[in-house]
């Protein structure tokens, strides 16, 4: 009987220092784990675009600075800003600004796909012609492109397409548009 007692005592500190040894080595990865994994500003990547036209009595800029958060390689999310100015000597002046939501998806690494869903303001004034009086226009343009693009690097080079494009409201001529996207 003394010699069961004894068993099962033995079997019993076995186990309760199994339990403890387990239980640390478990806890010490999950440190590890823990310690090793990106902060948030690992995984945001700045950039954007800027334009500027020039020409005979013609001035167009714009810059549309933009971030996104890599949720992993293949999803990104973010946002955008645009700021714009367009002038034509004698016609016209108009103003951009506004902002957008961005998803970009890259189903392999060459190939990235996107939606961005913008709104800006744009307010114009017209210079008085022999035909028209002067007038200013203000409204909102709300445009939801989808596109594709070839990517190498931190570069994109595609196309996108504005799907609520409406020639007779929207702020542009046409709802296709090239793109090259850069992000750091």
């Amino acid at each position: 009987m003394k010699k069961m007692h004894l068993s099962i005592v033995f079997k019993s500190i076995f186990v309760i220092l199994t339990l403890l040894f387990s239980n640390s080595t478990i806890a010490q990865q999950q440190n590890y784990t823990i310690d090793q994994s990106p902060n948030f500003w690992d995984k945001v990547q700045f950039g954007g675009g800027l334009g500027l036209g020039f020409g005979s009595g013609y001035t167009d800029i714009s810059v549309m600075p933009s971030a996104i958060y890599n949720v992993n390689e293949i999803v990104s999310v973010g946002v955008g800003l645009q700021f714009g100015y367009l002038s034509s000597k004698n016609q016209y002046e108009s103003f951009v600004y506004g902002g957008s939501l961005i998803g970009l998806v890259n189903p392999i690494p060459q190939v990235q796909l996107s939606a961005e869903l913008e709104q800006v303001r744009v307010n114009r004034d017209f210079d008085e012609t022999p035909l028209y009086p002067s007038y200013s226009d203000n409204f909102w343009n709300t445009a939801l492109y989808l596109g594709a693009g070839y990517r190498t690097g931190n570069v994109t080079i595609g196309a996108r397409y504005d799907v609520l494009f409406d020639e007779d409201k929207s702020l542009y001529g046409s709802g296709f548009m090239p793109f090259v996207r850069v992000y750091f």
